[in-house]
């Protein structure tokens, strides 16, 4: 059955509803985090499946952990916990991954700990807006994500004001992943000119998620040598079987 056929399937097992909706719904495989939009759209965030929680279950979580390919992070900062997908994926990777989650939804990061991380993943949650944690961080981590849920009313100048913080929190030999979601063609060209201009240190490949409005953008360090990685894989957690059709969607990545 087709993941949105679940979605359809799902019952309520949590609502808050403060100034951002927030509910929780599951069926008997899945068990999923939305949000409701200004426009009272429902957007679904994560979706978790329940017998086995860590595995990615939305296209665009695949893409944005694409870097994985090349190197074993052992610092990972991720800005938007959300329903902890990526966090479920990482610690069942390996022990020896340490996550740091800056989320600013004290609502968001109760539904994670009650229904979202059912193994018990060790990762250090820090309660804050991720603009506010970027000025204040003075540390340069393995690999910086940012995954960010942005309503679509926000202005998009707030979004390159982000992109110049998170160069800021970047040097030669971090990774920076991030999630584009629901930006046009303009938008998306902006974001790609403006990090060209504010790094010179990463080359920059990005993704289009079909059938998802999610553009996935990657910053790699110049120092990588990519094409020997994909080959060799040494440096890789990935199972071989992941590792074999991650490495043919890497090939569908644009370089900019």
């Amino acid at each position: 059955m087709k993941l949105s056929k679940h979605i359809e399937q799902g019952k309520l097992v949590y609502l808050n509803q403060d100034n951002e909706a927030l509910s929780v719904s599951e069926n008997k495989h899945y068990r999923w985090l939305a949000f409701n939009s200004a426009d009272g759209e429902q957007v679904i965030q994560s979706v978790m499946h329940k017998r086995k929680p860590w595995l990615l279950t939305l296209p665009h979580q695949t893409a944005l952990l694409m870097p994985l390919l090349f190197f074993r992070p052992n610092n990972v900062v991720e800005l938007g916990l959300g329903g902890g997908n990526l966090d479920r994926f990482l610690t069942h990777l390996s022990t020896d991954i340490k996550i740091q989650s800056i989320e600013y939804n004290a609502n968001v990061i109760r539904c994670f700990e009650h229904s979202f991380n059912p193994e018990k993943a060790n990762i250090n949650i820090i309660n804050t807006d991720s603009n506010s944690w970027l000025k204040a961080n003075n540390t340069y981590p393995d690999w910086l994500i940012c995954d960010v849920y942005q309503s679509k009313n926000q202005p998009f100048g707030q979004t390159i004001k982000q992109l110049e913080l998170l160069i800021d929190n970047i040097n030669g030999n971090t990774c920076l992943s991030i999630n584009l979601p629901d930006a046009s063609d303009d938008e998306v060209n902006l974001c790609l000119t403006v990090l060209q201009q504010l790094t010179k240190e990463h080359r920059i490949i990005y993704f289009h998620v079909p059938n998802y409005l999610n553009i996935i953008i990657h910053l790699i360090p110049n120092h990588w040598h990519i094409a020997k990685l994909l080959q060799r894989n040494k440096l890789s957690y990935l199972p071989k079987r992941l590792l074999l059709k991650w490495r043919k969607f890497w090939l569908h990545g644009k370089v900019v």
